[in-house]
């Protein structure tokens, strides 16, 4: 194991690499702003290669897939594990081409938010309660009868490793109303690039992608469960609690 001066220095490098690759890809896709939003997925999702190939040659971090035959359904909502910034870079790379639900204020970020603006997503004011529910209902599912994937994370914000925090609701409300299946996904991210932490750990981060949860005929509040019973049961299957606390 790299003691934590070479790992800051690793971890310097990455986030150096990392700078200069949102300008690169985030100022090319706001200057192709004329082209569909399936055009500007595609380089979003180069994008994430290249943060991925970043991680792994700085950082030595690299990442597993288990359950990808569950991806193979025409269209459905992934609820994903909120630990680490790792899985918001790094989603694009292995999932269908996703539309992200995200607070509108990221998009104020330069560059960065001016891309993300350009992805074809849904932008809440997370303040406005029912009113950004309707919203996500709305917009949400009229992109998802267009063959859109959904993205978003239940937990709303990110919960360090060990810890669990009540899954809002939004998620599941879309899905009980537009009728798609949601697609669970679990990880450990949070255990190699941990939340609020400069440095980052070496190691193969572990992705579990679920069966599709039915939504037809069931309610949020059964479809919510269902997604946090299957995602923390496998959380405590593929985490390692020497790692929650490094």
């Amino acid at each position: 194991m790299s003691s934590k001066p070479v790992l800051f220095i690793r971890s310097l490098l990455f986030w150096i690499g990392f700078i200069l690759n949102v300008i690169v890809f985030g100022l090319l896709i706001v200057f192709l702003f004329f082209t569909p939003s399936s055009f500007r997925l595609k380089i979003a999702r180069v994008w994430s290669y290249c943060n991925n190939f970043l991680l792994k040659i700085f950082c030595g971090i690299n990442f597993k897939v288990e359950g990808k035959e569950n991806l193979n359904v025409e269209t459905a909502i992934i609820l994903c594990k909120h630990q680490s910034t790792w899985e918001t870079l790094a989603l694009h790379s292995f999932t269908p081409y996703v539309r992200w639900v995200f607070k509108r204020e990221l998009m104020r970020i330069p560059v960065f938010g001016w891309a993300l603006a350009l992805t074809d997503p849904i932008a809440i004011n997370r303040g406005a309660g029912r009113v950004a529910i309707k919203q996500l209902i709305s917009e949400g599912t009229k992109k998802l009868n267009q063959g859109k994937w959904m993205v978003l994370f239940p937990e709303g914000t990110r919960t360090p490793p060990g810890k669990t925090r009540k899954y809002k609701i939004g998620g599941a409300l879309l899905a009980e109303k537009s009728g798609y299946p949601v697609i669970p996904i679990a990880h450990n991210a949070g255990e190699f690039w941990p939340r609020h932490s400069f440095i980052k750990w070496p190691g193969t981060i572990s992705v579990v992608i679920g069966p599709a949860i039915e939504s037809k005929d069931r309610s949020a509040e059964e479809i919510n469960a269902d997604v946090f019973n299957w995602i923390e049961k496998t959380m405590k299957e593929i985490s390692d609690e020497s790692r929650w606390n490094r």
